[in-house]
């Protein structure tokens, strides 16, 4: 028998061990992470495609515009977080909207729906996967998402910016070709400029000339090219040639400029250039 000396160390240990199970993180309850100061919504497209449209949403006054600049992100599964941040962490920066294009689920590059969202139309033999929705994703943006963001909080119309990595790059340069009312600043990264045999040169050439005829005014827009240096060589210098094309049309006002980040490949260079992004795309000034 014990004795109750005994008996009382023996509690005291047993109830030690159970407060050590109890508070061991094993057992702990879990919650999941959530970001300080953004939302989400679901909405779909005229084709019934759902997407999570992520809103990190501005802090501070108005700014003397009488709204505040957006920048849109693609492929925000994989990128909307970094941006989000960045920006909060940055006071000269809080006063932006980022709006993320995502997809439903966890992955975080979907390959199957950005094969379609973010490429041109190709023949049928080789539209495996499905391939061509860029200009239902412009649509989607233009007529839906944008529309319902002006309606949540105040924006600057002059004030609308479009990121994409790779195609999400070769989206927004199709983007700034044929809608170029539609974003003031584009940025691309590492855009994927070879893909179905250069298609994007016949736009730019349109694009071109449509500025020279002055039925297209580009007085406030601007493109930034940003590739890691160990990008392919033939993404570098697609995109060298891209810049070096655009140049004549700074005399009709488009910026342009090209980057490449030191040390940096196709799939690791978007997280290395959130703050880049911002400066670009936040600190350019109409008036």
């Amino acid at each position: 028998m014990l004795s109750i000396p005994a008996v009382r160390t023996f509690n005291f240990m047993a109830l030690a061990l159970c407060l050590l199970v109890i508070s061991s993180p094993a057992q702990a309850s879990e919650q999941p992470v959530t970001l300080s100061g953004s939302i989400e919504w679901q909405m779909h497209n005229d084709q019934g495609h759902p997407y999570r449209i992520l809103i990190s949403k501005p802090e501070g006054d108005v700014p003397y515009t009488g709204g505040y600049p957006v920048l849109y992100v693609l492929d925000a599964n994989a990128y909307f977080a970094s941006f989000h941040e960045a920006k909060r962490a940055q006071k000269q920066f809080r006063h932006a909207i980022i709006v993320g294009i995502a997809y439903p689920g966890e992955e975080p590059l979907n390959f199957l729906r950005r094969a379609y969202d973010l490429s041109p139309p190709v023949p049928e033999e080789r539209n495996d996967p499905p391939q061509g929705g860029q200009d239902e994703l412009l649509d989607f943006l233009q007529q839906r998402v944008m529309p319902a963001v002006a309606e949540r909080f105040p924006v600057d119309p002059d004030q609308q910016s479009l990121f994409g990595h790779s195609f999400g790059g070769m989206f927004a340069i199709h983007a700034l070709f044929t809608r170029s009312a539609l974003f003031d600043h584009v940025v691309a990264a590492s855009p994927s400029l070879w893909w179905h045999d250069r298609h994007l040169l016949g736009p730019e050439r349109a694009f071109s000339t449509a500025i020279q005829a002055g039925t297209i005014d580009v007085t406030h827009s601007s493109l930034a090219l940003i590739l890691g240096e160990y990008d392919s060589p033939q993404e570098i210098q697609d995109s060298q040639a891209l810049h070096r094309r655009l140049q004549p049309l700074s005399a009709w006002g488009l910026r342009s400029s090209l980057h490449i980040e030191t040390g940096e490949d196709h799939m690791s260079v978007p997280f290395r250039i959130e703050s880049r992004v911002l400066q670009e795309v936040l600190t350019a000034r109409r008036r």
